[in-house]
C-alpha cells in the first residue's frame, strides 16, 4: 500500500500518517521530519533547507527528490508507505510517478484532508513544541497538564518560527500556488480521495480507514 498525503500546512496530514502507519504496519515517511533531522544535527542539507523553512516557503525540489527516492528504497518500504509532506509540487509528483514506474511500482490512493485557511490559522499558531522530545501541543486542543512546559520531559514549549501566524499565513498562500494543484493532478490519476479535515480527528481517521480498506 502506497499513500500520499494531501493537505494544507495544519490539516492534520502528520497525525493521520501517523496512524495510517501504526495500523496497516508501513513506515511513516515525513520530509518534514528528514528535514528537521538535519537541521538538529547541522548538516549541509539542513542548513540549506532551514533558509526556506524559516520563511514558511517550500523546500526547492533538488533538496528534496533525491532524499525522498533514497528513503523508498529500503527494505522497510516493500510492502508500502505512507508519505507526509511530498510530492509538494506537479514536478515532484511526475519524477515520484516515474521513479515508482520504473519499479513496476504505483500510488494506490492520494488522500486530500479538506479544512479551510482560517481554521489552519487558529490551528497552527496555536500550537507549541517541545525542543527537548519534539512533542506537540496546542493551547486549546491539546493544551500541557501545566502551562508552558512538557509534561513529557519538563523543557519549556516554543512557539516554532513557521508556526508563528504571519508563516503560516505565508505558507498557506504558497500552498495554494504550488501544492494544492496536486489535488487536480491526483484526481486525474484516479486515486484522489477527499476527506473532511474539519470532523472530529477519530471521524477523520475513521473515513481515511474505509478508503483504505479498499486496497486490502
Amino acid at each position: 500500500m502506497k499513500v500520499i498525503m494531501l493537505g494544507a500546512p495544519g490539516a492534520g496530514k502528520g497525525t493521520q500518517a501517523a496512524l495510517i502507519a501504526e495500523k496497516y504496519h508501513i513506515p511513516h515517511i515525513s520530509t518534514g521530519d528528514i528535514f528537521r533531522a538535519n537541521l538538529k544535527e547541522g548538516t549541509e542539507l539542513g542548513m540549506r533547507a532551514k533558509a526556506y523553512m524559516d520563511k514558511g516557503e517550500l523546500v526547492p525540489d533538488d533538496l528534496t527528490v533525491e532524499i525522498l527516492l533514497d528513503r523508498v528504497s529500503k527494505d522497510d518500504c516493500r510492502d508500502g508507505y505512507v508519505l507526509d509532506g511530498f510530492p509538494r509540487t506537479i514536478p515532484q509528483a511526475e519524477v515520484l510517478k516515474d521513479a515508482l514506474a520504473k519499479r513496476g511500482e504505483k500510488l494506490d490512493y492520494a488522500i486530500n484532508i479538506e479544512v479551510p485557511d482560517d481554521a489552519i490559522v487558529t490551528r497552527m499558531s496555536g500550537r507549541r513544541s517541545c525542543p527537548g522530545c519534539n512533542a506537540v501541543y496546542h493551547i486549546v486542543y491539546n493544551p500541557p497538564g501545566k502551562e508552558g512546559v512538557c509534561d513529557v520531559c519538563g523543557e519549556a514549549l516554543v512557539t516554532r518560527k513557521d508556526d508563528e501566524a504571519d508563516t503560516v499565513r505565508n505558507r498557506l498562500k504558497v500552498y495554494h500556488d504550488q501544492t494544492a494543484p496536486l489535488i487536480d493532478y491526483y484526481s486525474k490519476e484516479e486515486v484522489l480521495r477527499d476527506v473532511d479535515g474539519t470532523q472530529e480527528m477519530k471521524d477523520v481517521t475513521e473515513a481515511i480507514f474505509a478508503i483504505l480498506d479498499g486496497v486490502q
